[in-house]
């Protein structure tokens, strides 16, 4: 992010005229677009999140009880939220900068608040940490019989207690949705709980606790992955962690074009972003297993409250949640403006700037968010960003290859907004290199010898891209 926000701060540029010199001014059009779709899913999830943080302060106020499943009151909090976005959107982003301002600190000031509530109510700082090994492991774990009989064993592991015992108090089997003897509770003093699971029959699993809370219910899979899959599960979201801020690293330069000057780049980004990622990473894992035992339904591992919206839901005192909602809703405007709305209302804006103002193109991301329907894309959302982690690695890779080695960190500005300029049409070798480095990704999800080109795409897209681009321009094979 900060080599690639370098143009924008040299020469003042957004992204899609950033763009313009490896791509061509219709050329850029391709993963200015992608980026703009994907910023637009984005919009939509925080904006779904937001609007569960309404219908909680909403139900916090009224005293009614929160449904589970998807209700007329979280859509209508999420058609709030929207319009409280659109509202802002219209208004210029200088609407907000008091947001921007004030977001930051009112972010550190809840983590911090939710670090010591965590050690309290567990019992202490290393409790809290303690309780987390609960969540390191599957509620459920299957595995085929020793005996090579068609079947396997279930071992089933609600949550303890800190005295070691259940914290659920019985079970409920269901086979298959057919009522049978399955469905009695049954109770249960030891675990884990040891279950023969024929072949071929689908079993599902809930938990209850004594004061009638019920957990989640979970369906019962064969899962017999060997030890060595947990390197690559770990390649797998290390590379999901990078698609996260894959779009960012793109089109910084529609933010950085702001700085001052390089130094305030620099230090804004590796000081302000590495280090509250870090430590709301922190405040995630220590508040969630502090849950573990501050929460009586909190039955199993699944239903641990990893976001922040569901965590505050939980407390009993309407001020408290009402507080903590409003300052996440807060932030969530502020981060959702900033990071999902700039970057397409300009690609929207270069696509057709004729017809597409940057407050048009902020209203169409806010109207495709709604589109792409987040209330359905949350739980898809890893494998989402693998995918796109392929799409637009390659797009870093041809960025600072341009710049860095083939331009020497010159740009001609004026060149870059005219429409029969140097820089007219499409730059075949950026398409070229676009196409291959996307290319190896998307093969390692094919050639399963080769998975590893998938796992890693952000970096093996982003390489192979740079390689290529290099290669091409070097043989002057441009438009």
């Amino acid at each position: 992010m900060v080599l690639n926000g370098h143009a924008g701060v040299k020469y003042g540029i957004p992204f899609p005229v950033q763009g313009r010199a490896a791509f061509g001014t219709l050329g850029v059009h391709i993963p200015s677009i992608v980026r703009a779709i994907v910023a637009c899913g984005w919009f939509g999830v925080q904006t779904w999140i937001g609007g569960l943080a309404i219908y909680s302060i909403w139900n916090a106020a009224t005293g009614n009880v929160a449904e589970v499943d998807l209700s007329i009151g979280k859509f209508v909090s999420f058609g709030v939220f929207w319009l409280i976005n659109i509202y802002f959107i219209w208004k210029g982003t200088e609407s907000i900068k008091w947001l921007e301002n004030w977001a930051a600190p009112i972010l550190i000031i809840i983590g911090l608040a939710l670090i010591m509530w965590g050690a309290r109510s567990a019992g202490g700082f290393g409790a809290a940490l303690g309780a987390g090994k609960q969540l390191q492991r599957p509620t459920i774990t299957t595995v085929a019989w020793a005996d090579r009989t068609p079947g396997s064993e279930a071992r089933i592991t609600p949550l303890l207690d800190p005295d070691g015992r259940p914290k659920a108090h019985s079970y409920q089997l269901s086979d298959s949705g057919a009522r049978s003897y399955w469905d009695a509770w049954m109770g249960f003093e030891n675990v884990p709980i040891s279950l023969s699971i024929p072949e071929g029959k689908s079993v599902s699993i809930q938990f209850k606790d004594a004061e009638g809370n019920l957990s989640s219910r979970l369906e019962v899979k064969q899962v017999a992955e060997p030890s060595t899959a947990m390197f690559w599960q770990y390649l797998m979201w290390f590379t999901a962690m990078v698609g996260f801020w894959a779009t960012m690293s793109i089109s910084i330069s529609d933010i950085a074009r702001l700085a001052k000057s390089q130094k305030d780049q620099i230090a804004g980004q590796f000081i302000g972003l590495p280090g509250t990622m870090l430590f709301y990473s922190f405040v995630g894992i220590f508040v969630t297993s502090a849950a573990v035992v501050a929460f009586k339904d909190v039955l199993i591992a699944e239903d641990a409250p990893w976001d922040p919206v569901s965590l505050v839901s939980k407390f009993k005192s309407p001020v408290v949640v009402i507080f903590a909602q409003l300052a996440l809703l807060i932030a969530t405007l502020s981060t959702n403006i900033a990071a999902n709305v700039i970057a397409p209302a300009n690609a929207f804006s270069n696509l057709l700037p004729q017809r597409i103002s940057f407050r048009v193109g902020g209203v169409l991301a806010g109207v495709i968010g709604i589109l792409i329907c987040p209330w359905w894309l949350m739980d898809e959302i890893s494998g989402i960003l693998i995918f796109v982690s392929g799409l637009l690695g390659p797009v870093l890779g041809i960025l600072l290859c341009d710049y860095f080695i083939v331009r020497g960190r010159t740009l001609n500005v004026a060149d870059l907004y005219r429409v029969k300029g140097p820089y007219a049409g499409v730059n075949r070798a950026a398409v070229i290199a676009l196409i291959a480095g996307t290319g190896v990704a998307l093969v390692g999800y094919w050639v399963k010898p080769l998975a590893f080109l998938y796992t890693l795409s952000w970096f093996s897209g982003t390489v192979v891209a740079f390689v290529v681009y290099r290669v091409l321009m070097g043989k002057r094979v441009l438009r």
